[in-house]
């Protein structure tokens, strides 16, 4: 493999004149310009990326690490991240954990022990003093939906008003017994959801109805399993929150085994809503997250985060954490129709 050297050699300059020629950092006269273009070509030299990178203190790369891309929003979100990395001349790992710890501590060790300027998370909640560590040593760390460490930047969108405003929409839709899909998982979207759920059942004096499973799991198997129980519970629901759109498909399928009519026997709205919902057979009402656009966000915030950094390192104010939440819409489709 050609090196750097090799080229100044065949051009007959040295190796600096070769560097700066390459890199555009100062004047090379034309003709000596030329000369190491062709020997460039001649000798079919790549100039080391990573070496660069290490030299400059940046690599051009980000990691990206999500519970899964499809079917969830996080689909929508890495695409955003992409899209706005490329724009940048930055390239994106993404890594998905299946929302399974030990994977997720394992990714995160590779990241951090590889070369990326910055990490965007979706986490479990688990490895937070890893994703802290991380953060320490200096690779920049942006929380994205779910925001487990309070002190780190994050992306995220108002879960209690969620909760709180799709209680209020189905009980304007005369539900009355309005049910939640929930989950061992503490973390803080479920949380904070059913909080404003808890609220706004409180406020209207309704009997909360919790659907659980012992598997925390963000999918169309945990909706279905969740519904299942629930049924064969007698819990005469009228009305359903699935966590996500993912979920709300689970759910249909139970409520279609057991012959049970969306919307006239029950009504069902995500709580998490993306493109999947409107295609569906039976369309899902949902609280919409504008989930391309939290993607973009989370990589320009990560990118001001890795800036600040390198300007930190000449004498620049330390980079203050930031915190940016986006409301959801209420898109209303069959799944809930009077």
């Amino acid at each position: 493999m050609a090196t750097l050297k090799d080229v100044a050699k065949l051009a007959h300059v040295d190796v600096s004149t070769v560097s700066r020629a390459l890199n555009n950092t100062s004047y090379v006269h034309p003709d000596t310009q030329q000369r190491i273009f062709d020997a460039v070509k001649q000798l079919s030299y790549h100039p080391n990326v990573l070496a660069q990178g290490l030299r400059q203190g940046k690599r051009h790369t980000i990691g990206l690490v999500v519970p899964r891309l499809m079917p969830s929003i996080f689909g929508n979100i890495s695409q955003g991240v992409e899209t706005a990395a490329l724009k940048y001349n930055y390239g994106t790992l993404i890594c998905n954990t299946g929302d399974n710890p030990a994977t997720e501590q394992e990714i995160l060790t590779r990241l951090r022990d590889g070369f990326v300027d910055g990490i965007i998370i979706a986490g479990t909640g688990a490895n937070n003093r890893i994703v802290k560590d991380i953060h320490a040593s200096g690779i920049p760390v942006i929380q994205v939906i779910r925001q487990p460490i309070a002190s780190l930047s994050s992306v995220t969108a108002d879960y209690r008003t969620i909760g709180y405003n799709a209680v209020q929409y189905l009980y304007r839709k005369g539900c009355r017994t309005i049910g939640i899909i929930e989950s061992a998982n503490t973390s803080v979207p479920y949380l904070e959801r059913y909080e404003g759920y808890h609220k706004a059942m409180n406020e209207l004096d309704l009997r909360e109805v919790i659907l659980r499973n012992d598997v925390s799991q963000n999918n169309i198997h945990y909706g279905y399993d969740c519904m299942i129980s629930s049924l064969m519970n007698h819990d005469a629901c009228d009305g359903i929150l699935a966590a996500s759109d993912a979920q709300g498909i689970g759910v249909f399928r139970a409520l279609k085994e057991r012959h049970i009519r969306v919307p006239e026997d029950i009504k069902v709205l995500s709580l998490t809503g993306y493109q999947m919902g409107e295609m569906l057979e039976t369309s899902l009402t949902s609280m919409e997250l504008p989930s391309t656009e939290i993607g973009v966000k989370s990589f320009l915030m990560l990118l001001e985060a890795i800036n600040a950094k390198n300007a930190e390192a000449k004498g620049a104010p330390k980079y203050v954490p930031q915190h940016l939440s986006f409301p959801a819409e209420l898109v209303e489709r069959e799944s809930t129709a009077s």
